[in-house]
């Protein structure tokens, strides 16, 4: 009986041990308040840029529909797509025989109303010697006044078909000139240097020009390119010509093309709505234009545009979210970890670009402001808790 009751108390001092130590341990590990830890980032110097974010889309900078201004059968095609060609180049031939035809008509024409007028000149000059006669005779009372009249209609009717004829030759000359010109629009040259871009109309093809100048080809000026960026109606007020703006393409995302913006269009050039005019989105078209010596820009594409502001070269910066309360006084405190301890600063901000601020005061480089703790944590990112203890029955 000794023995059992000897027992027990070995197994309830065992058992009040293990909970002795149990209690130890969790106390230690569950209920003793960790030290904070901090996450900070560190001022620094850097460029900073206030911009607008927008995006666009590469155009040239000059884009000619070279056209036919007579019909006929398109004969010859001198260019191929891609090709560069300069002002005055050849570029496609019509077939000239029924301009040739024309012009042929209009000279023959001309010579006909010439070789009248020549005929004419002689009888005005026997109408002239018949009218001076018939005055002398007349002053003689050798002949009556009515031959006189007589003589006088016919030299006047004569002057006056010289001026009618001197009109028709007028118009058998422009005639002419307009067959001439006619001829020469067979022969479609350059009209700016270029690169061709596109070819409306295929050796062969018949064009008719009746109505309006069918297009043969599409030259573009390659060597500027011309971006158009959409700026929305909350941006746009910000924006001036003259300012700074530069864009990279998809296909190279690091290199950044240059210039200056041109000019904001006045009018919205694209509305879009999910649900009625209330939430319809308004754009303007800015324009600047950048060089395209190597050809590397191409029509079309897609440009991430940034315009600039404002802008200051290493500048002593912060990010924003170590900014907490502004002050009356226009300043900012912070929270600055000097030997883990948290120290509070009041500080003067200058440019931002929405992620980094300037710092005018109040800090110095290198030293390391807090933007976040482990107690601003969510309690999903913290220890998780200790499961209960399972239930007695």
């Amino acid at each position: 009986m000794m023995r059992i009751s000897r027992t027990k108390s070995l197994l309830l001092l065992l058992a009040v041990t293990v909970l002795a130590i149990g209690a130890y341990f969790f106390k230690r590990q569950f209920l003793t308040a960790k030290p904070a830890e901090y996450i900070t980032a560190t001022v620094e110097r850097m460029d900073l840029e206030e911009r607008i974010l927008a995006s666009g889309t590469l155009n040239a900078h000059k884009t000619v529909e070279v056209g036919a201004q007579v019909s006929g059968q398109l004969k010859k095609l001198h260019v191929a797509l891609g090709n560069q060609v300069k002002k005055g180049q050849l570029l496609a031939e019509i077939d000239p025989v029924l301009q040739q035809n024309s012009l042929l008509d209009a000279e023959a024409s001309l010579e006909n109303m010439k070789a009248q007028k020549r005929a004419k000149l002689a009888l005005l000059h026997q109408y002239e010697l018949a009218y001076k006669r018939t005055k002398q005779m007349t002053d003689k009372d050798a002949a009556s006044q009515a031959d006189l009249e007589s003589a006088l209609a016919q030299l006047e009717s004569t002057q006056a078909d010289m001026v009618s004829l001197d009109a028709q030759i007028n118009r058998a000359r422009v005639s002419v000139d307009t067959a001439t010109a006619n001829l020469q629009y067979t022969r479609i040259v350059a009209p700016i240097d270029g690169v061709v871009i596109a070819i409306v109309t295929e050796e062969g093809q018949t064009v008719v020009s009746s109505q309006a100048a069918p297009t043969i080809l599409k030259l573009a000026d390659l060597e500027t390119m011309t971006v158009k960026t959409q700026i929305s109606e909350a941006d746009v007020i910000r924006a001036r010509p003259g300012q700074t703006a530069y864009f990279t393409v998809l296909g190279d995302t690091v290199t950044r093309y240059y210039g200056k913006l041109r000019a904001i269009e006045p009018g919205p050039v694209s509305s879009s709505s999910s649900s009625g005019t209330a939430n319809s989105a308004v754009y303007y078209n800015g324009l600047f234009d950048v060089p395209n010596t190597d050809s590397r820009l191409r029509v079309a594409m897609t440009a991430q545009v940034s315009i600039v502001l404002n802008s200051v070269k290493q500048a002593l910066c912060i990010p924003g979210s170590a900014l907490r309360e502004k002050g009356k006084n226009g300043l900012y405190t912070v929270k600055v970890l000097v030997n883990n301890i948290p120290e509070t600063r009041s500080v003067g901000i200058g440019m931002s670009n929405n992620i980094n601020t300037q710092v005018l005061e109040g800090l110095k480089e290198g030293e390391k402001v807090i933007i976040g703790d482990s107690y601003s944590l969510p309690p999903s990112e913290k220890t998780p808790s200790m499961p209960p203890p399972p239930r007695k029955n």
